[in-house]
């Protein structure tokens, strides 16, 4: 529950950050007040969850390898450095600030797919390839001069993506 509690959080920053132009501001406010309410759906889960006396996921449900165990730190210490080590190349070659989310959407995703093996859990490729999809969408549309859609492709989609996965999941996992 705490990765699909971690999940939802960073999908409702995609959205509340990059829910803004183009839209019209009903649609960016119903879009941050949708996942807002998506994001206390999952922290209510999450404590329900983890109340004295829940009932424990089934054994086949948790990986045998410690969930934030030495691969899990070797992939966000990979995601780390590519995401800010992008960010820094992309600012130094000059490349438009608005392709920024769609770099975050890129290795977001790509560490999703890293960590199914780690945590032997396929579920988490489905929001992995995804937001990878996602991304790349982003840098498409840059090189079609289409930088005031990437925000809402590449971050607001990316966004409800995990708070739709993390939602779905912990309410399958609640007690």
């Amino acid at each position: 529950m705490t990765g699909l509690l971690i999940g939802a959080v960073f999908g409702a920053i995609f959205v509340f950050v990059n829910a803004h132009a183009p839209l019209g501001a009903t649609a960016g406010i119903a879009l941050r007040v949708l996942a807002g309410i998506a994001l206390a759906a999952v922290i209510g889960l999450w404590f329900r969850a983890a109340r004295p006396g829940a009932a424990a996921p089934p054994s086949d449900d948790v990986p045998s390898a410690p969930f934030f165990g030495v691969g899990y730190r070797w992939v966000v210490a990979g995601e780390v450095v590519l995401l800010f080590g992008g960010m820094w190349l992309m600012r130094a070659i000059g490349v438009p600030e608005q392709v920024n989310v769609a770099w975050i959407a890129f290795v977001v995703g790509v560490h999703f797919v890293a960590l199914a093996p780690v945590w032997r859990q396929r579920s988490i490729l489905v929001p992995g390839v995804t937001l990878t999809v996602l991304g790349v969408a982003g840098f498409i549309m840059a090189a079609a001069s289409a930088l005031t859609w990437i925000p809402f492709v590449s971050g607001v989609v990316s966004g409800v993506v995990l708070l739709a996965g993390s939602l779905t999941f912990a309410w399958q996992a609640r007690a």
